[in-house]
């Protein structure tokens, strides 16, 4: 158990790290410069681990889940437990949401002009990564 948590802890610093490093240190300068490239680099980058810490987040907390709860009793609010798992599904809806939207929608029509847009779905993603944070915190600390 302990091995799955910090998997899913490690998962979650390169999500939520990696959203924050972008929000905080590059975003405000691709909109300071008006260009695109210095989003477009990072994004290079980091899709090649941000994606994977997703996915490891996503099974490694199924996972867990199944541990802390009967997957029978997870169509309950019966508990906080199963309202932070019943809202770490809605982040994770979320997440997916913007993901398909900036990939499908803004990305290949990404120009100057439209950077204002990405910029929101930066900055969106971010809060939700953060929500997954303090959503995991919630569930981890409250838990007997």
């Amino acid at each position: 158990m302990k091995w799955l948590v910090l998997l899913h802890v490690l998962g979650a610093c390169v999500w939520a790290g990696g959203h924050l490093v972008l929000s905080i240190g590059f975003l405000p300068q691709a909109l300071k410069h008006r260009d695109l490239s210095i989003i477009q680099h990072f994004e290079k980058h980091y899709e090649r681990v941000g994606i994977p810490a997703l996915l490891l987040q996503v099974i490694t907390g199924v996972w867990m889940g199944t541990i802390y709860m009967p997957v029978g009793s997870w169509l309950t609010l019966a508990s906080p437990h199963h309202v932070y798992l019943w809202t770490k599904f809605a982040l994770l809806a979320g997440t997916i949401v913007l993901a398909v939207h900036a990939r499908f929608f803004i990305i290949p029509r990404l120009t100057i002009e439209k950077l204002s847009s990405l910029a929101m779905h930066i900055i969106l993603a971010t809060i939700l990564a953060v929500g997954f944070v303090v959503t995991g915190l919630s569930f981890r600390f409250s838990y007997p």
